[in-house]
């Protein structure tokens, strides 16, 4: 449950909710299902639901890309979510094997 205390509190992209996926469908049906009744779509896999929460719809693979041991690899994984709305798991496990 989240209480927002009303407008004078709006929801702000200092709390978001995460929603680990493990496959593409998955991923997409998160983001539809958010952009219902007047979602709004963010950078980086970021959606607003119609009541304003934010939300990150994320491969849960993308958690191990980033505290990669490898720089050059954390660097090609985020230049490549910073590029993306919906985030394409397949865009994203090139990037990370540096095939992009």
């Amino acid at each position: 449950m989240a209480l927002n205390g009303g407008p004078g509190f709006p929801f702000t992209n200092a709390l978001s909710l995460v929603v680990n996926c493990e496959s593409q469908e998955e991923i997409d049906y998160y983001w539809e299902k958010l952009a219902a009744d007047g979602g709004e779509q963010i950078q980086c896999g970021w959606r607003k639901d119609k009541f304003g929460m934010p939300w990150q719809i994320v491969p849960a693979k993308v958690w191990d890309w980033l505290r990669d041991e490898d720089p050059a690899r954390v660097q090609r994984v985020t230049a490549a979510l910073w590029q993306m709305e919906k985030l394409d798991l397949a865009e994203l496990e090139r990037a990370a094997e540096g095939d992009r």
